[in-house]
């Protein structure tokens, strides 16, 4: 029976890559119900450009603009919490600087139904009940990009099972970026919605990972190929940035981070780690462009720490009906 998707894309002042990404979406060899493009309250005239383009009119396609901007984990929470509001089976959710290949979709369903085709008794019942599968990643020079972080879950006899399907292409991973990853609906109506305050950066590190712990396993397709036209296809790294406002934003990546860090890995290490960041903070002091990365990354931890409670209250809300 043909599955209903619908993908959320979640746009803001990147008009030219989101015609380039709506056009992709709707050139897909498996059809998507429709699209859920939720913009930020852009300000380059990104709707006006979708109406020159006849997307406006496009019956597929519901435009959602936000009154301000919630920063994309605030996109994605209202994309996805409309989304539930729809009949569907599936959500693909990706960035507007993601180009999905025509056959992304069409691979990442044939993915589901291979899964299911194949349990396997070494393996626990999520492994036969997946969350969501992931699309291989690369940069418009064909870079690797958003790698997923591979999953350590054990099998009956102890050993790590992600490469259960590694010769079907597929390999099991504990999270995934939110560039092109379809998400089961079950999966979303038992987990929540992801952490909106985040505002960006971690919040699909926090929501893949919800997924994989409280519903099911997922997978990397690596034959599901999404282009991230991303400025700057480095490693996202406070090293790394030199634009100011970017840079500034970083102190979102260490708050967000500190908190995943305290709600998945149970370690009460976040004072030790602050202290080495203080440390090497004053042994940058000398360099004036370090000190202020050392001074960001300073602000992100200490904000991690001492929001913590607000943001795990909003997660156990989110899982209150799963068993932990």
């Amino acid at each position: 029976m043909e599955k209903s998707i619908i993908a959320v894309v979640v746009t803001y002042n990147r008009k030219v890559l989101l015609m380039e990404c709506l056009q992709a979406i709707l050139e897909q060899t498996y059809p998507v119900s429709k699209i859920l493009l939720i913009d930020n309250a852009s300000t380059d005239g990104t709707e006006e450009t979708l109406a020159e383009n006849g997307y406006l009119v496009n019956p597929k396609i519901d435009y959602i603009k936000m009154e301000v901007n919630t920063g994309g984990s605030g996109g994605f929470y209202e994309g996805m919490k409309r989304s539930m509001q729809e009949t569907c089976d599936w959500v693909w959710i990706m960035d507007d600087d993601t180009i999905p290949t025509k056959t992304c979709l069409e691979n990442l369903l044939a993915a589901e139904a291979l899964v299911r085709k194949k349990p396997s008794d070494a393996c626990p019942d999520s492994a036969i009940n997946p969350s969501f599968f992931a699309s291989a990643i690369y940069g418009p020079d064909n870079e690797f990009m958003n790698l997923p972080v591979v999953s350590q879950k054990p099998s009956s006899n102890g050993y790590a099972y992600w490469y259960q399907f590694l010769k079907d292409g597929l390999v099991s991973i504990q999270s995934a970026t939110f560039v092109s990853i379809l998400v089961k609906k079950d999966a979303i109506l038992r987990c929540g919605l992801p952490c909106k305050d985040y505002f960006i950066w971690g919040d699909d590190t926090e929501y893949t990972t919800r997924l994989t712990k409280y519903y099911g396993d997922a997978y990397m397709v690596g034959n599901s190929v999404a282009i991230h036209k991303r400025i700057g296809a480095k490693e996202l790294s406070i090293f790394n940035e030199e634009n100011p406002q970017r840079l500034k934003m970083f102190h979102y990546f260490f708050r967000n981070t500190s908190i995943n860090r305290q709600y998945y890995e149970n370690k009460n290490r976040e004072i030790l780690y602050l202290f080495v960041l203080l440390l090497k903070y004053i042994k940058n002091i000398a360099n004036s462009m370090n000190r202020k990365r050392y001074q960001i990354m300073i602000k992100g931890t200490i904000e991690g720490i001492t929001q913590y409670k607000k943001f795990r209250k909003y997660i156990d809300s989110q899982i209150s009906q799963v068993e932990k």
